[in-house]
């Protein structure tokens, strides 16, 4: 399977909002108290943020804006770009300048790039399980409150790709729908009758008379939920092409390659954005 390319860089309208909300958290009225308390206000100081373990980098941007935006006199050099891999050891970026500003900029920095990276990781895992086969991994709308668009990018840093952003993207019809609307052909019709041209629709089943349905009726792409590898393998010959198709639930790392060799279109998997163990990086002083 290709990689996928990296995404274009996060606007940085998100970027420097993600930043400064962890600011007001962290800083609170009075900033760093152990800081202002220990060093001078113009003492210097370099640092290197540095990788534990192996990896994916990701969150670069956001490290970037937090020792710009604590103020002047900040100097930044990236060693590792996002989507990156890394060995443990490796230094990933140097900050020099003011000592006040980063150390109270550290833990914004680390807290975005730790977690991004996680996710970069843990997505590039589930892309390897894939080699061989046309099966794209995605993430879904299972996110971190706030942190949508950049968990999102972090799974496309990671080779993965990604699904809707949120309900106004495009029209996935679920179970609790089809329950109220009477049945899938008649949720499909109703979201058919209603789309604009660019809308596109995905209706989700759970058994194979459900997929005939949604085939009959226009299904753009069907989601095939929680079946078994023998019930995907066999969606797809019914399918023959007709529809884009997409596995879910019980997706694990282990299962991945199983599922891919079905020939469904996609897998997608809430873990690579909720179930990601944050990539253990560090910020060290360099004492010259």
């Amino acid at each position: 399977m290709q990689d996928a390319p990296l995404p274009p860089a996060l606007p940085r309208h998100i970027v420097e909002d993600g930043v400064r909300r962890a600011f007001v958290e962290d800083l609170g009225q009075a900033g760093d108290l152990t800081t202002q308390a220990t060093i001078g206000p113009d003492a210097t100081a370099r640092a290197e943020i540095v990788s534990r373990a192996d990896g994916v980098v990701c969150g670069i941007d956001f490290a970037q804006a937090a020792f710009a935006l604590i103020g002047p006199g900040l100097a930044v050099e990236v060693a590792r770009g996002d989507g990156a891999a890394v060995t443990a050891g490796d230094t990933v970026l140097t900050a020099a300048g003011n000592a006040r500003a980063l150390l109270a900029a550290e833990r914004t920095a680390l807290n975005f790039m730790t977690h991004l990276s996680g996710i970069a990781t843990l997505t590039r895992a589930f892309v390897a399980e894939t080699a061989g086969h046309a099966t794209r991994i995605c993430c879904t709308r299972k996110t971190t409150p706030g942190l949508r668009a950049a968990e999102k990018y972090a799974v496309r840093c990671g080779g993965g790709y990604n699904h809707r952003f949120g309900l106004s993207d495009a029209i996935l019809i679920k179970d609790n729908h089809i329950a109220v609307a009477g049945g899938v052909g008649a949720a499909v019709a109703g979201a058919r009758a209603f789309a604009g041209h660019l809308v596109a629709i995905e209706v989700e089943v759970d058994t194979l008379d459900q997929l005939a349905e949604a085939l009959d009726a226009g299904a753009s792409a069907v989601l095939l939920d929680n079946m078994d590898d023998a019930m995907l393998a066999e969606a797809v010959a019914i399918t023959g092409g007709r529809a884009k198709l997409e596995a879910s639930g019980n997706v694990t790392l282990e299962r991945i390659a199983a599922i891919a060799a079905t020939g469904v279109d996609y897998i997608s998997t809430s873990r690579i954005t909720m179930a990601a163990t944050p990539l253990d990086l560090g910020l060290d002083i360099v004492l010259d």
